[in-house]
C-alpha cells in the first residue's frame, strides 16, 4: 500500500493524498495507519518509479490527511512548504483531540490534552524517532481486517496547532501555540488504555485555550499540529503562516495567547 500510494501520487502529480479507509477501504484491505505516518515523515524508505527507476519524491514526505478531511489535507500542505522555508522539520501531522484533564506534579499545574489519530503521526514527532516507534494491530472494532498502526510517544517540545474549516461558506483557519509535555509513563499509560492504547499519542497544553473555548468552537476533533525549535520562533511562525494564509485569502483567527511583538 506504501509503495502504491506513492507511485499513485507520482503519476497524478498530487502534492499531498489522503487514503479513505475508514468508510471506504475498511472493509476491503487492512488499515492503512502504518502507511500514513510513513508517508508524512521525511525520513522512510525510498520508493522508486517502475518505468524510469526515479525515487518518488526524494528526500520529501509526501503530507497525508486523514479521514479524507480536505481542509487537514490544505493545512497540513502548507504547514509542509512554509516551515521548509524556515528551515524548521516540516513534518506535521491531523491528530484528534480526544479529552483532557487538569494534571498537577512537581510543580507543573495545566490542563494537559490528549491526541490521537489513528494513522498520519510521523515518526519525526515521536520520542526517539523510529526507534521509539512500534506498530500494533488494529482493534477489530475499528478495521475486521487488521492492519498496523504507527505507535509512538510524542516528544516534548513548542507546537503550532491550527485547524481549518468551512463556516458560511467561506474558508476559516483558526491558529494558536503551545506545548507538547512529557507525563510520567505510569500516567501516559492510564490515558492511553482509557483511550486506545494501539494509536499514537500527543500530550498538549495550549496556551490561553480552555476546554470549553476549544470544544465550543468546533463540530470537529480534528487538529493539526506541528513542532517549532523553541517557543519565540513557534510564536514567530504561526504569525507568519496566519499571515500566508490571509494573503491567500482564509479568515485567520488567533486564539488564545500569540505573542504579536
Amino acid at each position: 500500500m506504501y509503495i502504491a500510494a506513492l507511485r499513485i501520487a507520482d503519476d497524478f502529480g498530487c502534492a499531498a493524498i489522503g487514503i479513505q479507509y475508514q468508510q471506504g477501504l475498511k472493509d476491503l484491505a487492512p488499515a492503512s495507519d502504518l502507511v500514513e505516518g510513513t508517508l508524512n515523515n521525511v525520513d522512510r524508505p525510498p520508493v522508486s518509479c517502475p518505468r524510469t527507476g526515479r525515487v518518488l519524491y526524494d528526500s520529501e514526505a509526501l503530507p497525508h490527511f486523514n479521514e479524507v478531511d480536505e481542509c487537514a489535507g490544505l493545512d497540513g500542505l502548507l504547514t509542509y512548504h512554509l516551515w521548509r522555508k524556515l528551515g524548521y522539520p516540516p513534518e506535521n501531522t491531523l491528530h484528534d483531540l480526544r479529552w483532557g484533564q487538569q494534571y498537577q506534579s512537581d510543580g507543573f499545574d495545566d490542563f494537559v490534552w490528549v491526541l490521537l489519530i489513528s494513522g498520519a503521526a510521523p515518526p519525526a514527532h515521536f520520542t526517539g524517532g523510529w526507534k521509539g516507534a512500534s506498530s500494533e494491530r488494529q482493534p477489530p472494532m475499528y478495521f475486521r481486517l487488521g492492519g498496523g498502526t504507527l505507535k509512538g510517544i510524542s516528544k516534548p517540545g513548542p507546537i503550532v496547532w491550527s485547524r481549518v474549516f468551512i463556516m458560511d461558506g467561506k474558508l476559516h483557519c483558526d491558529l494558536g501555540v503551545g506545548q507538547a509535555v512529557e507525563l510520567p509513563r505510569p500516567e501516559t499509560d492510564r490515558r492511553w488504555l482509557e483511550t486506545t492504547p494501539q494509536w499514537p499519542i500527543m500530550h498538549a497544553c495550549f496556551d490561553g485555550v480552555t476546554r470549553d473555548q476549544m470544544m465550543a468552537r468546533h463540530k470537529s476533533n480534528h487538529i493539526q499540529v506541528v513542532y517549532a525549535p523553541d517557543r519565540k520562533k513557534a510564536h514567530r511562525a504561526c504569525r507568519i503562516k496566519a499571515a500566508m494564509l490571509a494573503e491567500l485569502g482564509l479568515e485567520v483567527h488567533f486564539c488564545g495567547t500569540v505573542n504579536l511583538e
